[in-house]
Order: structure tokens, then C-alpha cells, then sequence
């Protein structure tokens, strides 16, 4: 059986600007913090370098407009630039007007520093969901091809359990959803895409799920992490919740080896041509 190739992602956004954060840094304040995603960003394109792996670079807005030489490294390697928004605003906190025009002007300002058009999309913190699909619609209208911004989980934070599990057309259009992975277990969505659940589940749980939606779903699993994931020493944060805690100091310095692990055990490419391209190619052909 031939091997499928997955979609490598990482959402590239500092350790400060994540929402889980939001009740202790105001964003008035993040330039007084130390940034640390160029360092860490660099780290990961050696290691996906070091294994000829592509990857879909889910990029803010604000991330760009301080490093453009950072952007600008990520497509003399091959990558693919998307956009991750502004500056991490949940689509849940945005009204249509507010996230339009959010989304056209991160997609204006990466496609300026990068040079390549923009046509991925996701939300900050799987942001869209059952109460506000119409942000898919308007991601279609801004020239958008695709999003990556539905969880079909059940969480306390995020989620759309009875999203599909795999892509799907939310228009008559062209515009596509690839919601993040899941593997179906006991008639339940299980969370196996990555971030803080890579982290939590032994690596031979999580190397499990995504051989079984390979094998036995014949789907590409799409995989996600961020920067700050891979920097145990980043700044601690004082006063946060014991859970906010739990979720984001969690195994931080086992992730790198597992993170490597990983890009050997499976076959990895870029979002648009692993699945859009295959997928926007498969419909014209039915039509």
C-alpha cells in the first residue's frame, strides 16, 4: 500500500501572543516582551531542512511585519506562507466587518514580504466553529482557496464535534476546509493533529492514530505546532492558572526529540500541494 503524504504546519506565533495568555499579557504590552520566534522558527527550518520536509507556515501578521527577513527564508526553502491573522485575535472576539478587514490586511501584508500569493488561512485557536462558519464565507470572498481552522473535537476552548472530519466545500465555491486531524476511536473524535496532545500522549499513542487515519481512513493526517513549543528556556510566566500552566509548560523539553522522530516516521509535505492542489484537481475532474 502506497505510504500518504501528510500536511506539516506550524502556526508561527511567540510564546506571549497565545490566547491562553490573554488574561495575563495585554497586547499593549507585547513589545516589551522578549521575542523569541525568529530564533526558534530558524530551528525548525534546520530541522526540516536536515529532512528535506516542506511545510505550510501559518504566519501572524504582526510576526511578519517585525521579521521579513524570517518570511522571506521560509520561501527561499520551499516553504508555503499563510496567514494566522493580525495578532492572534480569536474570529470568536470579531464581528464580519472586523474580520474581513483583519484577514485582508495579513493576507496584503504576507503576500508583500513573502512574494508568493497567500491563499491558506487558519484561525487563531480554531476559532471557527459551529456559531460563526460565516467567516468561511468571508474568507472565500478575500481570495482565500483554503482554511485549516476547524477542530472536530469537543473542547472547553475550542471545537466543532460534528464538523467533518476531513475536507470538505462549506459553499457551492471553490473554497475548501481541511479541518485539523482526528481518529475516530469508540464512535468519538480523538485529537491526534498535534500542539499541546502531541505533547500529553506518549509519542507511540499519537504515532498510532496517524498511521490508523493513513491506513485505515486512507487520509492524510494534517499535523501542527508552534515555535514556542520547541524552547523549554522561553520566559516562565508568573501568577497563570495551574491548568494554563499544565497546558503550555507540559513536556516542552521532550518535544524537539519527538517533533524528529516524527518527521521520519511519516511522509510530510506542504498544505496546498498535499491536499488543495490534489483536492481542487479530483473535483474539476468529476465536473
Amino acid at each position: 500500500m502506497a505510504q500518504i503524504r501528510n500536511a506539516m504546519t506550524v502556526d508561527v506565533e511567540d510564546y506571549f501572543q497565545v490566547s491562553a495568555f490573554e488574561r495575563y499579557i495585554d497586547r499593549s504590552d507585547w513589545e516589551r516582551q522578549e521575542c523569541r520566534v525568529e530564533r526558534n522558527v530558524d530551528r525548525i527550518l534546520g530541522l526540516f531542512s536536515d529532512r528535506d520536509v516542506k511545510a505550510t507556515f501559518f504566519t501572524l501578521g504582526w510576526v511578519a511585519e517585525r521579521y521579513p527577513a524570517l518570511i522571506r527564508r521560509m520561501v527561499e526553502q520551499g516553504h508555503e506562507v499563510a496567514s494566522h491573522g493580525m495578532s492572534h485575535v480569536r474570529v470568536t472576539q470579531q464581528n464580519r466587518d472586523e474580520f474581513k478587514q483583519d484577514v485582508v490586511r495579513t493576507k496584503a501584508l504576507l503576500e508583500d514580504v513573502s512574494g508568493q500569493e497567500v491563499i491558506g488561512y487558519r484561525a487563531a485557536s480554531y476559532s471557527i466553529g459551529a456559531s460563526n462558519l460565516w467567516a468561511l464565507d468571508v474568507l472565500g470572498e478575500t481570495g482565500h482557496l483554503y482554511s485549516s481552522s476547524i477542530y472536530p473535537i469537543k473542547h472547553d476552548l475550542y471545537g466543532m464535534p460534528d464538523a467533518p472530519r476531513f475536507a470538505f466545500r462549506p459553499t457551492d465555491g471553490d473554497f475548501v476546509e481541511f479541518p485539523v486531524t482526528t481518529v475516530r476511536v469508540g464512535g468519538k473524535n480523538l485529537p491526534c493533529g498535534g500542539g499541546g496532545w502531541f505533547r500529553l500522549v506518549p509519542y507511540a499513542g499519537m504515532r498510532w492514530a496517524m498511521r490508523r487515519v493513513n491506513e485505515v481512513d486512507r487520509e492524510s493526517v494534517i499535523f501542527y505546532f508552534h515555535p514556542w513549543e520547541i524552547d523549554p528556556d522561553q520566559p516562565r510566566q508568573q501568577g497563570i492558572d495551574a491548568k494554563t500552566r499544565f497546558r503550555h509548560y507540559l513536556n516542552l523539553d521532550r518535544m524537539e526529540r519527538r517533533l524528529t522522530r516524527l518527521l521520519s516516521d511519516f511522509e510530510w509535505g506542504r498544505m496546498d500541494q498535499v491536499l488543495f492542489e490534489p483536492h481542487r484537481r479530483h473535483y474539476a475532474k468529476a465536473s
